[in-house]
C-alpha cells in the first residue's frame, strides 16, 4: 500500500512568494491534471537505502490517477474514480479495491478530491531546508500508516515529499518534467487485467 499513498503528490507547483501552505491551498484548487516523472527512495530509521525506483505518473481530478513504476519492478496503480486496480507484472496479479476503502486517511486523500484538507490534516510551513520551502503534514486521527508527512517546493513547483512510517521509515520522492493542466486521454485511467492474470478482489 506505500506506493498508492504517494499517488497524488505531484500536482502542486509552488506560488513564488507564497507559504508552502498557501502555495497547496492555492494550487489545489488551480490544478486539474497533471503528468510527471518521479524517483522514489526507501530508507530505513539509520538512513540506509533500502529500495529505489522510478517511474511515471498521470492525475485527473477528482481521484484519477494511473501511476507506473518500470525500474527495477514494474507495477501499474490505475483508478478511474471509483475503482483501483494494482497490476503486479513479475507477479502476473492484479488486485481491485474500491478507491475510498483503498485511499482512506492517506497521503493521498491529502491531494485528492476535496480541497478541504485540514479537516484531515494540520498543516505548518516549517521553513526553508537544501533550497526548498517545507510544508509538514500531520495526521488528525492515527489511522494512517503514515506519522507525518512534508511537501518541498521550489522555483519549479512541488519537488519533493517526504513521508515517515510508523517504523522510522522514510519514501523520498523527487519529480521532475512536471506538467500541469495537461490533456490527458481518457484511456490513461482505465485498466483492464492481461490474460492470464490472477485477478484479487477487495
Amino acid at each position: 500500500m506505500r506506493r498508492l499513498f504517494l499517488l497524488l503528490a505531484v500536482l502542486l507547483p509552488g506560488i513564488a512568494g507564497a507559504s508552502s501552505v498557501e502555495a497547496l491551498k492555492s494550487l489545489l484548487e488551480q490544478t486539474t491534471t497533471a503528468r510527471a516523472r518521479f524517483a522514489q527512495m526507501v530508507l530505513d530509521r539509520n538512513m540506509k537505502m533500502l529500495q529505489q525506483v522510478t517511474g511515471t505518473m498521470q492525475f485527473s481530478r477528482p481521484g484519477k490517477f494511473r501511476w507506473e513504476y518500470d525500474k527495477p519492478f514494474e507495477q501499474t496503480i490505475v483508478s478511474d474514480g471509483k475503482q483501483l486496480w494494482l497490476y503486479d507484472k513479475d507477479l502476473n496479479q492484479v488486485t481491485i479495491r474500491r478507491l475510498d476503502r483503498a485511499l482512506g486517511s492517506s497521503p493521498a486523500a491529502l491531494l485528492a478530491g476535496s480541497n478541504e484538507i485540514e479537516k484531515s490534516y494540520t498543516l505548518t510551513s516549517v521553513g526553508s531546508q537544501e533550497g526548498l520551502d517545507w510544508l509538514e503534514a500531520m495526521p488528525k486521527t492515527q489511522d494512517t500508516a503514515f506519522e507525518k508527512v512534508r511537501l518541498g517546493f521550489g522555483k519549479s513547483g512541488l519537488e519533493a515529499m517526504e513521508l515517515r512510517d510508523q517504523f522510522g521509515q522514510i519514501t523520498v520522492i523527487k519529480f521532475s518534467t512536471i506538467e500541469r493542466n495537461a490533456k490527458l486521454p481518457p484511456e490513461a485511467f482505465r485498466f483492464t487485467p492481461p490474460k492470464g492474470a490472477d485477478v484479487i478482489s477487495e
